[in-house]
């Protein structure tokens, strides 16, 4: 397809992380292949977010080892903050995920946020969809924990695992309007700590006011891979027809499609450089500047 990979239903990984890089570099060819994409099998993307230190990625390496029994052949998509300053990335969550790196069955990329605040790479929809079409069962995108922005997961997931710790009881007031309405479910890992099951029952009294069907909670001790069978079962199990946001998600989807589009051709460091030199001409006005972006 004049050098565009045909990335459906491959089982090539290495056509899979060249279309992957096309995709997020927006290199020569990257509209065609997303135009081209098909869907012919389902494939759930499976949002897992949560507040910093909560265990997100121990959880998704045991998720994977109970899925890969079954049979499944899984993608993950791990997302890691970019420096504000050097624009670059740890891409630590590789590290936790290490013994799945030779599976033949799983693929994992990481990607950094690239300035996006709610956690999120401004393509991280495109590369999931790239994943979906390649034949994968299911794609897990872990995202990199900043808190209660991360509610635009919600534009990306069929399914969103939202992770906490005990040590949240005292602050689940102030991040409730925002994590605690967009979960399908609710993980408490490190459920061995102190006060987990007060906390469990805090929980359940909250969202039981907030939502109509109340979501499922699960207490995991994703170190140990104790509670993970449940969440697997969950996953597996739950009825993407049944999900009614569905009309809401596709929006949030387009919209950030539509907003990564108007904002081509702006490059962040130059971005940098160019603020550098309005403040150094002196009179630096804010909004003055922006004007000369839009």
């Amino acid at each position: 397809m004049n050098g565009i990979p045909d990335i459906n239903l491959s089982d090539d990984f290495r056509v899979i992380a060249r279309a992957l890089t096309i995709v997020e570099n927006d290199l020569n060819g990257s509209g065609a292949l997303l135009k081209s994409l098909k869907f012919d099998k389902s494939c759930p993307a499976i949002g897992i977010t949560g507040p910093p230190g909560a265990g997100k990625s121990t959880l998704v390496n045991g998720i994977i080892d109970i899925l890969l029994v079954s049979g499944k052949k899984i993608a993950v998509l791990a997302i890691d903050p970019t420096s504000p300053f050097n624009f670059g990335s740890l891409l630590g969550d590789r590290i936790r995920m290490a013994s799945h790196f030779n599976h033949p069955d799983v693929f994992i990329r990481s990607l950094a946020t690239r300035g996006s605040l709610g956690g999120l790479s401004a393509k991280t929809i495109e590369m999931a969809d790239v994943l979906r079409a390649a034949g994968f069962d299911y794609v897990l995108i872990e995202t990199v924990g900043v808190g209660q922005s991360e509610i635009e997961i919600t534009g990306l997931a069929d399914i969103t695992l939202v992770v906490l710790v005990p040590e949240a009881g005292d602050e689940i007031q102030h991040i409730k309007s925002g994590l605690m309405e967009i979960a399908d479910a609710f993980i408490i890992n490190k459920a061995d700590r102190e006060g987990a099951d007060v906390f469990a029952n805090n929980l359940k009294k909250i969202i039981g006011h907030s939502v109509d069907e109340q979501p499922p909670i699960f207490k995991t001790i994703a170190s140990q891979n104790q509670g993970l069978g449940d969440i697997a079962a969950f996953i597996q199990h739950t009825n993407l027809k049944q999900n009614n946001r569905r009309k809401l998600l596709l929006t949030e989807k387009v919209y950030k499609l539509i907003q990564q589009k108007m904002m081509t051709g702006i490059d962040k460091k130059k971005l940098q450089l160019d603020i550098a030199k309005a403040l150094e001409a002196g009179n630096f006005n804010l909004y003055s500047f922006v004007d000369t972006y839009v």
